[in-house]
């Protein structure tokens, strides 16, 4: 293990909410560690990123995915976005708005760094956490060597990409066409004049649909009857959202969806799918075949693709060693803190996944982190 380096706060992720934190960091004299900047502040933070470039998971997003058509982003906090094309694909324009808040802000985000591995100093409950991490290895000369970080705060905002869900069905392995996740996706034109299984019922499932509709042929399934809601998804549909969800991260539930508390509330791409005729939903297969599925009647659908729009699961493997994870996967959380370990914050998760709740988390957490350090330890006067 290298010698580790000592710092007041690791940030972990450089997505919306790992940048909301840093602001904030920023905003009230945290400097980025290695750097002084003409500065003589006494607290120091670092944020670590797996990804090679600035953006989060908006640069792996697929390029269909417009302005028009994403689900709201919010501006970064002091530095609102640029005036933007609606048909400009969301992964051209919302890395380079992100590379710019981290250079106008001198975040000296430190990437690519994976993070390996949380884990307490000692047992003292006021003491240091250690954060380990990898090589980095995400691009081409990249120069991150593996780092151990000794921190009084950990602020986690992994997100969720990098843990697409793949449910379990009989046959899956003996598929011989192709299975993918919307991780996976780039473009409709890949299926252009096959059969396609899409499956799943949130957004980017009938948004996908919507798309590959238009040149191939395309069979939706979910395992439960979509619950059509007539109202629009507006402020008041996302506020009950997000009630649902506090709800169940604060029993330690792992978050779900926003379809799971709200059901599902018409888009322009669910509608126009509906006009076309393409919104029909049928019940799950029952296994997959060679060349196909068997639907629920016992029928063979032969079948060239399966994607599988079945949602993510949040980034939290990292935070094993904390056992802060309860059997069902999902941590305690009171306000951003880890019920069972408060020097870790989680933001970008639960009720703040959206890009507005992570603006707001990432400012909470570090009124809590400076209310914590200010408690523990005086500021020294310079």
């Amino acid at each position: 293990m290298s010698t580790p380096e000592t710092v007041d706060v690791v940030v972990i992720g450089a997505g919306q909410a790992g940048l909301s934190a840093a602001y904030h960091l920023h905003r009230r004299g945290f400097v980025p560690l290695g750097t002084t900047d003409g500065a003589t502040a006494a607290r120091t933070f670092v944020v670590l990123d797996a990804n090679g470039a600035p953006g989060g998971a908006w640069q792996h997003r697929w390029r269909s995915l417009t302005m028009s058509t994403v689900n709201g982003i919010y501006d970064l906090p002091g530095m609102p976005k640029p005036e933007l094309d609606p048909a400009s694909p969301s992964v051209d324009v919302i890395p380079p708005y992100f590379a710019a808040f981290e250079e106008r802000f001198g975040l000296a985000v430190r990437r690519p760094v994976q993070v390996r591995a949380v884990r307490r100093e000692d047992d003292d409950p006021r003491g240091r956490l250690l954060v380990e991490t990898a090589a980095g290895t995400d691009s081409p000369g990249a120069d991150s060597p593996a780092a151990v970080f000794r921190a009084r705060a950990v602020v986690n905002a992994t997100g969720t990409w990098t843990k697409p869900f793949w449910p379990a069905y009989p046959g899956r392995e003996r598929f011989a066409g192709r299975q993918l996740h919307v991780a996976d996706y780039v473009s409709a034109d890949e299926f252009r004049g096959r059969r396609i299984v899409v499956v799943g019922a949130g957004i980017s499932a009938i948004q996908l649909l919507e798309e590959i509709s238009r040149v191939a042929e395309t069979v939706w399934m979910t395992r439960r009857e979509p619950e059509w809601v007539d109202d629009d998804f507006d402020t008041a549909a996302r506020v009950e959202a997000i009630k649902g969800v506090e709800e169940r991260v604060r029993q330690g539930l792992p978050p779900g969806s926003v379809i799971s508390v709200t059901g599902m509330h018409w888009t322009p791409w669910a509608r126009a799918a509906e006009a076309r005729g393409v919104l029909v939903r049928q019940p799950m297969f029952r296994r997959i075949e060679e060349h196909g599925v068997v639907l629920a009647d016992g029928s063979f659908l032969p079948v060239d693709a399966i994607l599988w729009a079945t949602g993510f699961r949040a980034a939290l493997d990292h935070l094993a060693p904390l056992g802060i994870r309860l059997p069902g996967g999902g941590i305690r959380i009171d306000g951003t803190r880890a019920a069972d370990e408060p020097r870790v914050h989680l933001i970008g998760y639960g009720p703040s996944a959206s890009t507005v709740g992570a603006n707001r988390a990432g400012r909470a957490a570090v009124m809590a982190i400076l209310a914590d350090l200010d408690a523990a330890v005086p500021v020294p006067q310079h």
